[in-house]
């Protein structure tokens, strides 16, 4: 719980990785992975997923930050990264997924 505690309050750092975890707790970077196998993820899928949800958050609630933007605010600056990654996860584009589900 506290390796997801330390990941949630560092999603909007570009550089966090599982290297970056692993030496923040003291322990070696095989054992976080081992510790993510009883939840059938990775370290870095999991940073990925908790990044996405939180873009997909904000995109919905109706705010006006570009989605470049918001992307970046959660570690994910390459906005052609950050899209193709939406899109995988979402089935469409930020832009789009927005315009979708936004309430108006």
């Amino acid at each position: 719980m506290e390796v997801h505690a330390f990941i949630e309050r560092r999603l909007g750092d570009a550089e966090l990785d599982p290297a970056t975890v692993a030496a923040a707790h003291h322990i070696s970077v095989r054992y976080l992975h081992r510790l993510f196998e009883s939840e059938n993820t990775t370290v870095a899928a999991w940073i990925r997923q908790r990044r996405l949800e939180r873009c997909r958050a904000e995109l919905i609630s109706g705010g006006k930050q570009s989605v470049s933007t918001i992307g970046a605010r959660w570690g994910l600056p390459d906005a052609a990264h950050f899209s193709r990654l939406f899109r995988q996860a979402y089935g469409m584009p930020p832009a789009e997924y927005r315009r979708a589900h936004t309430v108006r």
